[in-house]
């Protein structure tokens, strides 16, 4: 069990850190400066490939069991299956406007910024509701077997960009998160 919800927790660190990079390029976006649509493109990339295939299906299993043990989870898991596919819905939408943006096709500036903004707001807000009401009702009533199931879901699916072996087209991605990880941290004024 703890190895699951271990992996779970970790899981929502590293979206965390990539959703602050992402938002790093909406703020370069918005003073006027060029972001770096590559970086975005495989933040989005990842998110979408391992965040939505691998870990929000495990989430599911892993909701389901938790509400036949606790039913009064239900509004709160429902929820949260509803923003895992929001969620999805809105990455397609902001993957469009991105793929636009480095075609140099002629898209609105609002549409990009609205579609990140919205990307980024669903996935805080629901990172933010597993890590305070789902994970730590999910510790004191899951059991192995349950934790079992929940990684039996999506099995042999390494992390590509976090685990061991990152992936070769992440590799830029995963030094530009270690470069920020090692940067002093500025104050703002």
């Amino acid at each position: 069990m703890t190895d699951q919800l271990a992996v779970w927790h970790a899981d929502h660190i590293h979206f965390s850190t990539l959703l602050d990079l992402l938002e790093e390029q909406v703020i370069a976006f918005h003073r006027g400066a060029q972001p770096n649509y590559g970086l975005m493109g495989e933040i989005l990339y990842y998110m979408r490939n391992f965040g939505d295939r691998v870990h929000h299906p495990r989430e599911d299993v892993a909701y389901a069991l938790l509400v036949e043990r606790d039913p009064g989870m239900q509004i709160v898991v429902s929820r949260l299956l509803q923003e895992h596919r929001v969620i999805a819905t809105v990455g397609e939408e902001f993957l469009s406007r991105l793929n636009e943006a480095e075609r140099d096709m002629i898209t609105s500036r609002a549409a990009l910024e609205a579609a990140v903004a919205m990307y980024l707001v669903y996935y805080r807000n629901h990172l933010s509701t597993e890590e305070r009401h789902v994970m730590p009702r999910a510790a004191q009533l899951l059991t192995e077997q349950d934790w079992a199931e929940v990684a039996a879901t999506v099995p042999g699916s390494p992390d590509p960009l976090f685990g061991e072996g990152v992936q070769e087209r992440f590799t830029a991605l995963r030094k530009q998160i270690e470069r920020d990880a090692r940067a002093p941290i500025q104050e703002v004024h």
